[in-house]
């Protein structure tokens, strides 16, 4: 949406919530580097710091590989735009709905991801959901929540369902629909997408292979998802995020305008 371009007054708004433009501009772009995007549906969303019940979420149609901090649209709980200079549809509706749920019931949330990925969708249609068959697989292991669909997600009431079923998980399959993410921060956000997408792949590619597939025992995939908890809080995920941003480091004076 270029031709219509939003230009925010940066004396507007706190070098914290620019900052936290920035990360979830950068975001938006790795997603679209590893090819998790669906045109101008999915999303992401993160907390503005310091605003309670504020979010920033893309501005509909502007596709995740041009994502700009100022193309970020800072709304409330309901969805509804904050800044009167924007309409109420410079934002997908349906699309925060599910963010706004996690959000609300969850603080130790700042950063929600929702894809709809080849992989993700197929396993997401699967009745066993994902398998325990990969490393990236057993990272989640016994931590990751399953909503069953309901149709796109207008309804407000689908909130209380979604946060039952995502519990007291960092990772949840949206039966028939998609993958959804979250992190205490953008970086860990990234992580928690990157290897459940990564997962699906590798299930969809196992069970293309039309050969009996191998279970590790029970202890082995707890043991691999306690580790997993241990790397996030040595902070792993916060390496694994800057390495990241080198690959698109060539658009950083871009996607931080």
């Amino acid at each position: 949406m270029r031709d219509t371009e939003y230009n925010i007054d940066r004396r507007e708004i706190s070098a914290e919530e620019w900052e936290a433009r920035c990360e979830l501009a950068a975001l938006y772009r790795l997603i679209a580097h590893f090819r998790m995007t669906d045109m101008i549906d999915t999303h992401i969303s993160a907390r503005v710091p310091g605003e309670a019940g504020r979010y920033l979420i893309n501005r509909y149609g502007v596709l995740f590989h041009e994502m700009r901090a100022s193309d970020l649209v800072k709304v409330d709980h309901a969805g509804d735009v904050v800044d009167p200079r924007l309409g109420p549809d410079s934002v997908n509706r349906a699309g925060f709905n599910i963010h706004s749920a996690v959000h609300a019931a969850r603080p130790d949330v700042a950063c929600v991801v929702h894809t709809h990925t080849s992989a993700g969708i197929a396993v997401a249609a699967l009745e066993e959901g994902l398998l325990p068959i990969s490393q990236h697989a057993l990272k989640f292991h016994r931590r990751l929540g399953y909503h069953d669909y309901e149709g796109i997600a207008l309804d407000p009431d689908e909130r209380t369902r979604l946060v039952r079923d995502l519990g007291p998980h960092m990772a949840m399959i949206l039966r028939n629909h998609g993958l959804l993410a979250a992190g205490r921060s953008v970086a860990e956000a990234f992580n928690q997408i990157y290897f459940l997408e990564r997962a699906c792949q590798a299930q969809v590619a196992a069970l293309a292979g039309g050969r009996p597939l191998r279970f590790p025992p029970e202890a082995v995939r707890e043991r691999v998802a306690v580790q997993e908890e241990e790397a996030l809080a040595g902070g792993l995920h916060l390496l694994a995020w800057q390495s990241a941003l080198r690959l698109i480091g060539e658009q950083e004076a871009d996607y931080r305008r």
